[in-house]
């Protein structure tokens, strides 16, 4: 893990936030690796969550609080749901390798829009009100922690060959 590197440990607060946050993105996007598409879509909770919807619902986020708060852009202008719930939404076109790939998409667009920004930047598109980007950063590693959590755990009832239990 690159966050274990002795070269994070001292550096700037900025990179560390940066190599924290990729290292999740990584691992929920890695988390579709090696599955069927079945197995992707497979519901084990009562919820919208699968691990293809999670992966969307992330590619969501990252466009939430790095397009939308950034630009101030409208989410209809940036393409996406009107809400986290819908965002897990899949659709017959969704696929591992599209999912996927529209996450790294967006994760790169993120860092993109953050590169010339510091961390007491505030940006002003997100419904909460105008916020630092550093709290921005704060609330993506929480958010993609759980989701990676969520993810771990249906990957190995996925493995395991779990069904829902309804």
């Amino acid at each position: 893990m690159p966050s274990l590197e002795p070269a994070v440990f001292h550096a700037a607060l900025r990179d560390q936030f940066e190599v924290f946050l990729d290292e999740h993105r990584s691992a929920l996007n890695a988390s579709l690796d090696g599955l069927t598409e079945e197995q992707a879509r497979r519901s084990l909770v009562p919820s919208k969550t699968t691990l293809l919807g999670l992966v969307k619902h992330a590619t969501f986020v990252e466009k939430v609080w790095f397009d939308e708060a950034i630009t101030c852009r409208s989410r209809a202008e940036i393409g996406i749901p009107g809400s986290p719930d819908e965002s897990f939404d899949l659709d017959d076109g969704d696929t591992i390798a599209s999912v996927q790939r529209a996450h790294r998409q967006a994760c790169a667009a993120s860092r993109q829009a953050t590169a010339e920004l510091t961390l007491d930047d505030i940006v002003r598109g997100n419904r909460r009100g105008p916020l630092p980007l550093r709290w921005v950063y704060l609330h993506m590693l929480r958010e993609l922690a759980q989701h990676c959590g969520h993810a771990d755990i249906l990957r190995e009832q996925i493995l395991s060959g779990a069904t829902r239990r309804g």
